[in-house]
Formats: C-alpha cells, sequence, structure tokens
C-alpha cells in the first residue's frame, strides 16, 4: 500500500541522499545535532523519528517530506526558490527558467541536463 510507512525504505534514502552529498555518517549526525549512532538506526530502519527531526533532516537533505517517507519525486517549484532563488533581481530570471523547463518533454529535460553536465565545470 503506497501510504504505508516503510522504515527500511525511508533509512534507505536517508542514506542515499547523505552519500550524494558526501557526508559521513558523524558528519551529518554533527549537522543533524544527533548521535550518528542513532542516524545510522534511522538508516537500517531500525527507528521511527519525530516529526520535527524529520522536517529537518528533509531540509538538511534538500529533499521534500513526500520524497523522504514515500519515495515520491515532487519538484516544488517554491520550495526551490525559497531555498536557492533569493539571488536579487536573478529570482525572476529563475522562476523563469523553471517555467521553460515545466514546457520540456523528458527527453529534452534529458538533453539540458547533459548539457548542463558538460558545460558547468567550465564556468567560473
Amino acid at each position: 500500500m503506497k501510504n504505508e510507512i516503510n522504515n527500511e525504505a525511508i533509512g534507505q534514502r536517508i542514506r542515499n541522499e547523505r552519500e550524494k552529498l558526501d557526508l559521513s555518517r558523524e558528519e551529518f549526525a554533527e549537522l543533524m545535532n544527533l548521535s550518528d549512532y542513532y542516524i545510522g538506526q534511522l538508516e537500517r530502519g531500525e527507528r521511527q523519528m519525530s516529526l520535527p527531526t524529520m522536517v529537518n533532516m528533509a531540509k538538511h537533505l534538500h529533499i521534500s517530506l513526500d520524497y523522504l517517507i514515500f519515495g515520491d519525486e515532487i519538484i516544488n517549484n517554491e520550495y526551490i526558490i525559497e531555498s536557492y532563488g533569493s539571488y536579487g533581481k536573478y529570482e525572476i530570471d529563475f522562476k523563469e527558467i523553471l517555467d521553460l523547463l515545466k514546457k520540456c518533454s523528458p527527453a529534452e529535460l534529458e538533453l539540458y541536463k547533459k548539457l548542463l553536465k558538460t558545460i558547468l565545470p567550465y564556468l567560473t
């Protein structure tokens, strides 16, 4: 059932996202102000976290609560803009880029992703 909470799946998502950020369990625990033992228990699905801890974890991992709990990858443009779009006059440009990307097909999005990965190392 989709609405069931699967602690092992949540733990795996925590571990995957932590590793994407190149954080050790100890570094992530320090960031979260939790013990690395507790983080390990969460990642193995042995414990459930409180709602405030879950919200804080999602924020630190830059993921939505829907993704953390159920694995649903929902792109919340307003969250992205609030978190990353505060660049003064460039905030409008960021919103415009997101609106344009919403109009792209999956193949076009893949092409743009490849293009960005190609040019980003050369931008300074």
